[in-house]
């Protein structure tokens, strides 16, 4: 077998911010497996937050056997982006060669399209009003914030999307008493849910704090080791592949997580068609998706996936599973 590694630049349709920066292009790692004639495809989003840049996770999958399983890989590499991308590879690989689709080989019903989140990238009011009423068409609307003034914004997003259902995503940016004081008014302006208000650090204050909204993590949720210390802080856990190492794990955890009473929202990184087509899997059924990378950019793999107003389908096997 072989496994090769190619870096590949998708630009954004605009510039995209969160509270931690902006960005102008999706930088990606492509993972491409070859055994037996069958080729398998995956995609990873290295991220600094996690402390990986594309030379780290390259240095991560180059270290490993040429003639890894997917069953060994999970000892190999810890849950991260380079897991990430030679698992769903190699599950792709299995589907080709099988001549199965990945939903089938996993045990899973078949999947079909799923509503996703469109995300809405932090500016000042009067921009994120400007988006908000250009995406009010969308049923749901994910909104970044995470600043100590965040409340005109998201008044201007609702105002500029009364009918859509928001979601809220802070991005480690408030402090216990921002949560505190902004909640009431994420109750009054309808939000359905607020991801990651605290630092994955301090999020101990969410314990015996009112949550009038249901509060999901997701820079403090990684993998299945990670919810023992989610205990009475969070309702929801937002499972991304690049966190969780790959489809092997996050179906994994995505079971673990129901079993504990957690609902499901299954999120992205900003990549293309090829890093959203296996979550589309796991977000069967979820309370919330977000896999609207895609929609992001300016450009995208060939074969993308489709969104329509049904949602987002699953892959073609041209390009995934």
């Amino acid at each position: 077998m072989s496994i090769e590694v190619t870096r590949d630049t998708f630009r954004l349709a605009q510039v995209f911010t969160i509270s931690r920066g902006s960005r102008t292009e999706a930088k990606v790692l492509t993972v491409k497996v070859t055994r037996d004639g069958v080729t398998g495809w995956g995609e990873c989003v290295p991220y600094a937050r996690y402390d990986e840049t594309l030379e780290s996770v390259e240095a991560e999958i180059a270290s490993l056997p040429a003639d890894v399983t997917r069953e060994a890989l999970q000892g190999l590499l810890p849950p991260g982006a380079a897991r990430n991308a030679v698992d769903c590879a190699l599950w792709d690989w299995e589907a080709k060669r099988a001549g199965k689709p990945v939903w089938a080989l996993a045990g899973l019903p078949e999947p079909g399209p799923e509503i996703t989140a469109y995300t809405l990238s932090l500016g000042t009011p009067e921009s994120m009003r400007e988006q908000a009423e250009k995406n009010a068409f969308r049923p749901l609307l994910k909104v970044k914030l995470g600043t100590p003034d965040d409340m005109p914004r998201l008044e201007a997003v609702r105002a500029g999307a009364p009918l859509s259902k928001i979601i809220v995503d802070a991005n480690e940016g408030w402090t216990a008493e921002v949560y505190a004081e902004l909640a009431p008014h994420l109750v009054r302006l309808g939000v359905a849910m607020v991801e990651q208000p605290l630092p994955a650090g301090e999020d101990a204050a969410l314990i015996g704090m009112d949550r009038p909204v249901p509060v999901c993590a997701d820079e403090s949720c990684h993998d299945r080791a990670s919810l023992p210390g989610l205990k009475g802080k969070y309702d929801i856990v937002n499972i991304k592949l690049d966190k969780t190492g790959g489809l092997t794990e996050a179906l994994l955890l995505l079971e673990a997580a129901k079993a504990e009473g957690y609902g499901i929202f299954v999120g992205c990184m900003v990549g293309s068609s090829l890093a959203m087509a296996p979550a589309v899997l796991l977000a069967q059924g979820a309370a919330f998706t977000d896999l609207d990378g895609p929609l992001l950019l300016a450009e995208d793999r060939p074969t993308p996936l489709r969104y329509d107003a049904a949602g987002v389908h699953p892959a073609a096997p041209a390009l995934w599973g």
